[in-house]
């Protein structure tokens, strides 16, 4: 319809200068002027038409008024031949100042449209960003994006494919291969051009980092217009993206503080309650005149209690560690000792594991805060008795790791994923394994982790297919230290 249009008014402006050619011929050979007055006149006619017409256009209207000033006006007349020099470069002339002229106007009607039309581009520019910013920013990406493009540019259609949440949204009227050529520019990665279906594509990027990619549908003066329309969708997924993530970091922390101060007010409400049925069931038990069974019966209550009393201690320890930057007061500790009390309590509370320990290597040198340290070494003693296989064994062992000190716990029981080998040291992270089967908070591994590494250590997953083993080290006292520990 719009190509019709445009060879219908290119007629009609051909028409035109036709008419106004064979006016100013037939005016002059009425007055009967000679061929310099009228070669003026027509260039005068010629620059006139020329003034909204095509180059070329106006060059065929042009040589038609080259052609009548030689057919009407130069000797030989009604011929166009031409019979003195004279004569021939006034024709050579009439046609080059007319060409020369009609070349002039087009390109400055031209610069003119072009200069309009980036001033618009400019104002659509500035409209477009004053409603991004008005935008909500938890709202500031997906379908939201979209309208102010939509009316900003008077656009058919566009679409935007999300690299964060991998999906494409489109607003408008789009056609079927909007969204398949904007998701397909994304995966490339190249920004791509459709003429024949009216569509360009341009892949949202800054600083290296692929955003998504933003198809348009009926814009106009793409080439220079999508590079600008790309960058201010790429400022309002940043800007929502932004604001999404503080948010979120804003409410993680408000949880995790609301969540240490309930698990250390839970861990204090229990300590009373605990220590009054502690005292009334070891009351029972040596009074000495309750029967067998009611004796049995507070025997099991006050080992249950004292269990729930150690569960409770440590859950205040960890909500506390977690919570604190650590400073570890270091003394010099026996690591044997401490391992060998660790699985003595945890033999009582696991009656059904049995917990071997070895001393590989004799460390007697080292320098660890004893209460963290057999904190973080209970949580991997109680791990590898709540997660093995039953009627498996869980092994420690102490010894020598090159400059440090290290207490490795083995079990027998559901293998770690490669996937979560590193996940598992998270704060309140649990495997997927384990998640559904076993009671945990998640918080045990980070904080054993935390405590290895506020001594200058580490916590690792160790490498074996037949078992879980986990590492614990701590380094050796340094020479200066050891000799400051003997003088004394």
């Amino acid at each position: 319809m719009m190509q019709t249009h445009g060879i219908r008014r290119s007629a009609w402006r051909l028409f035109r200068g036709t008419l106004i050619v064979a006016a100013v011929t037939a005016g002059c050979l009425r007055a009967q002027l000679q061929d310099a007055s009228t070669a003026l006149l027509l260039l005068i006619a010629v620059v006139l038409q020329s003034l909204d017409c095509t180059y070329s256009e106006a060059a065929a209207i042009s040589v038609l008024a080259t052609a009548s000033l030689d057919y009407f006006f130069t000797d030989p007349v009604f011929s166009f031949l031409v019979s003195g020099p004279l004569d021939a470069i006034t024709q050579v002339c009439m046609l080059t100042v007319t060409l020369v002229v009609t070349r002039i106007q087009s390109r400055s009607r031209a610069e003119g449209r072009e200069s309009q039309l980036q001033r618009g581009n400019m104002e659509s520019l500035y409209k477009l960003s004053q409603k991004l910013l008005a935008v909500a920013p938890p709202a500031g990406g997906g379908p939201a994006l979209l309208e102010p493009f939509l009316t900003a540019f008077d656009l058919e259609a566009v679409c935007v494919y999300d690299a964060a949440t991998l999906e494409a949204y489109a607003t408008g009227a789009p056609r079927s291969e909007l969204e398949a050529k904007t998701r397909e520019c994304f995966i490339s990665g190249e920004n791509a051009s459709f003429p024949e279906q009216g569509i360009v594509v341009e892949t949202l990027r800054a600083r290296e980092r692929v955003y998504g990619a933003i198809g348009f549908q009926g814009l106009r003066n793409a080439a220079v217009t999508a590079p600008a329309l790309a960058t201010l969708a790429v400022a309002a997924l940043e800007r929502a993206r932004a604001f999404r993530s503080a948010t979120s970091a804003v409410v993680q922390a408000e949880a995790e503080t609301l969540r240490s101060a309930i698990l250390d007010a839970l861990a204090h409400e229990f300590k009373t309650p605990l220590a009054t049925i502690l005292t009334a069931a070891g009351g029972l038990r040596v009074g000495g005149a309750a029967i067998p069974e009611q004796t049995e019966l507070a025997e099991m209550i006050e080992t249950e209690a004292s269990r729930l009393g150690d569960l409770t201690t440590r859950l205040l320890r960890l909500a506390r560690v977690d919570r604190e930057d650590l400073k570890p007061r270091l003394q010099p500790g026996d690591a044997a000792e401490l391992a060998r009390r660790c699985i003595r309590r945890y033999a009582r509370l696991w009656p059904e594991r049995t917990i071997a320990f070895v001393e590989r290597d004799e460390v007697d040198d080292v320098r660890i805060d004893p209460e963290l340290i057999g904190l973080a070494l209970s949580q991997l003693i109680e791990n590898a008795c709540r997660y093995s296989w039953p009627d498996t064994n869980v092994h420690v062992e102490l010894g020598k790791r090159g400059e440090m000190a290290g207490i490795t716990v083995r079990n027998v029981g559901p293998p770690i994923e490669q996937s979560e080998r590193e996940r598992i040291f998270e704060r309140f992270y649990r495997g997927a394994g384990v998640r559904r089967g076993t009671p945990g908070s998640g918080l045990g591994l980070y904080v054993a982790r935390k405590i290895a590494r506020a001594h200058e250590g580490d916590l690792v997953l160790m490498d074996d297919e037949k078992e879980v083993c986990f590492l614990l080290t701590v380094p050796f006292a340094k020479a200066g230290e050891a000799d400051a520990e003997h003088e004394m």
